[in-house]
């Protein structure tokens, strides 16, 4: 009698590991170009792996955190900087290291693991016309505000949440110490922004490091000379919950993670804003290239 109740124990606990490991997982991800690739490549390369996935794209950022803190988004990539700054109140000056540590350190309490970071960090920017900003002799961000100081009237376009973070508008300007009034500044959305600045509706507007458009439009980024913007390290995270139920999970993830850095991100945005493929094409092509799909 004792070796058939050994095998049914054996038996349950192996349903109960398949159980677990087949669970949905809902994979989250912001309302960007770059988020909106990176949901639908995790939600590909995750089904590919034999998971049941469920992809919830385009949302705000404050409203997908909220969403995985309260576990109705198991995963999704977040930047570093936004997590230290934005979720966790640190306004000191860190290094990349520094900040991925204290971020990790920080989100364990509330039950979110961070992974191995990329190599992408896709810091919020401002950026010009490259020939205007040539002919203005503006290379940096100090630059820029010497220009303003002197009595050089430039709008400018921002998106809405930068305009209202606390590692946005209000605290760059103070680094920098120069003003801007409302009346030179144009709030928009994120996509906006760049054919607005190309077309010379704008002189300045804010960019995404990482984003295919700087190149194909012919932009300069404007050196953060003061070290302003914190790292926004490309990271994947993950309830700790949802990595005990799928323990591979970390080692898959990671391996992704490992593939993404600046220009990879930069190339694969490009094509989708600039050379307008679709965001799935461009998901799985990635993918296949680099045999995980």
């Amino acid at each position: 009698m004792i070796k058939p109740l050994m095998t049914t124990l054996t038996g349950l606990a192996l349903a109960s590991t398949l159980s677990a490991a087949q669970a949905e997982i809902v994979v989250g991800g912001k309302n960007f170009t770059e988020q909106q690739i990176l949901t639908s490549m995790t939600a590909q390369y995750l089904e590919g792996l034999g998971y049941e996935i469920e992809k919830r794209a385009g949302m705000g950022s404050a409203i997908l955190r909220q969403a995985q803190e309260n576990g109705q988004i198991d995963m999704y990539w977040e930047y570093t900087g936004t997590s230290l700054i934005n979720y966790n109140d640190v306004t000191e000056q860190l290094s990349p290291e520094e900040t991925y540590a204290r971020v990790k350190e920080l989100d364990a309490e509330k039950g979110l693991v961070w992974l191995e970071p990329s190599d992408a960090n896709n810091t919020y920017a401002l950026a010009m016309r490259e020939q205007d900003a040539e002919e203005r002799g503006i290379e940096t961000l100090s630059d820029l505000a010497e220009t303003i100081n002197d009595g050089e009237e430039l709008s400018f376009a921002l998106n809405a949440e930068f305009y209202a973070r606390e590692d946005g508008w209000r605290p760059l300007l103070e680094a920098y110490d120069f003003r801007v009034s409302r009346g030179d500044i144009q709030r928009m959305d994120t996509g906006l922004v760049y054919p607005a600045l190309r077309d010379g509706d704008v002189d300045v507007g804010l960019v995404f490091a990482t984003d295919g458009r700087i190149p194909a439009f012919d932009f300069r980024v404007l050196e953060d000379d003061e070290g302003f913007f914190p790292a926004y390290a490309l990271t994947p995270v993950v309830r700790e919950e949802t990595l005990e139920a799928n323990p591979e999970l970390a080692e898959q993830m990671n391996a992704l993670s490992s593939l993404l850095d600046d220009e990879t991100m930069a190339e694969l945005n490009a094509r989708v804003d600039v050379e307008r493929e679709t965001i799935e094409d461009v998901a799985e092509s990635f993918l296949q290239d680099n045999d995980l799909l």
